[in-house]
């Protein structure tokens, strides 16, 4: 894609959004004046505080990362934008969105950067001669009531916008359907291509699937989306959640399909002559997400709730095992031929996408550089058998695990360990110092 849509008078486009994904996958970034954007900043890039990369979901930031924007005077690096991310947001008229890659003013990568740490390991595929295709379908809670409203409730007593479980249903949606047509259709106005739309098992949930795509098209248009349905919801005065898991009911996740491919597009996982219809390296790959799972989880569940959702009897994984089309694994194998591929259940609606991708890849290609053996697929419940061995019960579980992690180290490096084992400490500082409504309630009065 080049910038043709910005010069076209008849797009309309007067703004355009640089943007980059930050360590919770959220667009941050400034809104330019086009003439400014295409003659200033389209070749040279657009300056942005550092601390952007090294902040916690409240914009907190300190000593411990890799970027220390505190003791280096909260310098800038520079966004660099991607023009095949470029895109108009209908949801906001005369406005596109563009995503940026993060680098140092000397011109090198910002190796911390979400983006970069996909890219890292795509370019270790594209050494083998492989491409990862990838496909996200997240979930998210619709409530009646909207994000204002909501804060001011301290998110208490809100209405979800089904009153009971709709699973599949095509009847009693009259609370959602206005909100997630409308996410649907602009959407598919801003070039993403739909395939499947339903609503899911928590009142008020629903899932939106689109295309698959190349890996880092796949997570650039992930962004996108869950920025533009939250922006979509406000102006509905509706309010909707990402969140793993926002009460007892069923959680949200973020399944991630993933297959590999030659550079000339021939599907790798595919042995039609094999008897269960996987190739070598399909096996190896499969292999690889099971043996590094434990230690590689921090990638893809990286908050306190992210665990709440990856408990016993919540329809979510539990335990390392693969089967297939077996949807208590957590590494699923489905389809069949060229649409052979994994489909991986441990990432939750908060999960970055490019972390999570990153630490499949890592996990694949650790498989196939060892030749690691497949066991056999598990064809009974995962959820219920105790002997399956266990993922990571909580955010503490996973970081020990990630720093101390061979795999990791090799392929991310440590700046990227220490950066995101931070980024888990803060997580779980904040956490740890607060007092929560269960407290009160348990203690208040009778203790």
């Amino acid at each position: 894609m080049t910038y043709d849509l910005l010069r076209d008078p008849a797009a309309g486009i007067e703004e355009v959004i640089v943007g980059v994904p930050d360590l919770q996958g959220r667009v941050q970034g400034s809104r330019l004046a086009v003439p400014y954007f295409l003659e200033e900043v389209a070749e040279r890039g657009f300056g942005a505080c550092v601390y952007l990369l090294a902040a916690d979901v409240e914009m907190g930031t300190g000593p411990g990362y890799a970027i220390d924007a505190w003791n280096t005077g909260f310098g800038d690096f520079v966004l660099r934008p991607d023009p095949a991310t470029l895109r108009p947001l209908p949801w906001d008229p005369g406005t596109a969105l563009v995503l940026a890659d993060a680098v140092w003013p000397g011109g090198e990568p910002v190796e911390v950067a979400p983006r970069r740490v996909l890219r890292a390991q795509l370019d270790r595929l594209a050494e083998r001669g492989l491409r990862a295709y990838a496909g996200t379908e997240l979930e998210f809670l619709v409530f009646r009531d909207g994000f204002e409203d909501a804060w001011e409730r301290r998110y208490h007593g809100l209405r979800p916008g089904t009153r009971y479980n709709v699973d599949y249903s095509l009847q009693g949606l009259a609370g959602i359907e206005p909100v997630v047509r409308r996410v649907r259709r602009e959407m598919v106005q801003a070039g993403l291509v739909m395939e499947s739309a339903r609503a899911e098992c928590h009142p008020g949930q629903y899932e939106i699937v689109f295309r698959y795509d190349e890996a880092m098209a796949t997570c650039d248009k992930h962004v996108f989306f869950k920025n533009g349905t939250k922006q979509i919801a406000a102006q509905e005065e509706v309010a909707l959640t990402f969140m793993p898991k926002f009460d007892e009911g069923e959680g949200n996740s973020c399944h991630v399909h993933l297959s590999l491919r030659g550079t000339d597009g021939t599907p790798v996982f595919a042995d039609p002559g094999a008897g269960d219809g996987m190739s070598e390296q399909m096996r190896h790959f499969v292999a690889g997400q099971l043996a590094c799972l434990p230690e590689l989880a921090l990638l893809m569940a990286p908050n306190v709730n992210s665990y709440k959702r990856l408990r016993p009897g919540a329809f979510a994984p539990t335990g390392v095992t693969w089967g297939r089309d077996n949807r208590t694994c957590p590494v699923r194998v489905v389809g069949t031929g060229a649409s052979l591929r994994i489909e991986h259940r441990v990432p939750g609606g908060d999960a970055n996408p490019y972390l999570a991708v990153a630490a499949i890849l890592a996990a694949g290609l650790h498989g196939m550089d060892n030749r690691l053996a497949l066991p056999e697929p598990h064809s009974a419940n995962a959820l219920a058998d105790p002997s399956v061995p266990r993922l990571p019960t909580t955010l503490g579980e996973a970081l020990r695990r990630w720093e101390r992690s061979e795999v990791a180290a090799k392929a991310f490096g440590d700046a990227v360990v220490g950066h995101y084992a931070q980024a888990a400490r803060t997580e779980l500082a904040a956490f740890e110092t607060a007092v929560t409504d269960w407290e009160r309630m348990r203690g208040f009065e009778r203790l």
